[in-house]
């Protein structure tokens, strides 16, 4: 799954915008599952990035829904 800057989360339709967010969830349950039984994950600083571009979305979403 890919990080998006701000402006690439900008330009996705909303369609878009709540698949890329259930993709990107599901990729985080999955990396901290894995922390949490006692594993490793693959790229440490992948996950922060991951919780950073979910919280892009999801501002995003917000201030679509407070324009509309």
């Amino acid at each position: 799954m890919a990080i998006f800057r701000a402006s690439e989360v900008a330009q996705f339709s909303d369609v878009e915008l709540s698949e890329q967010l259930d993709k990107l969830e599901l990729e985080l349950v999955q990396d901290l599952g894995k922390v949490s039984a006692g594993g490793a994950p693959e790229n440490p600083g992948r996950i922060h990035e991951i919780k950073r571009t979910i919280a892009r979305i999801k501002t995003e979403q917000n201030k679509r829904r407070k324009e509309a």
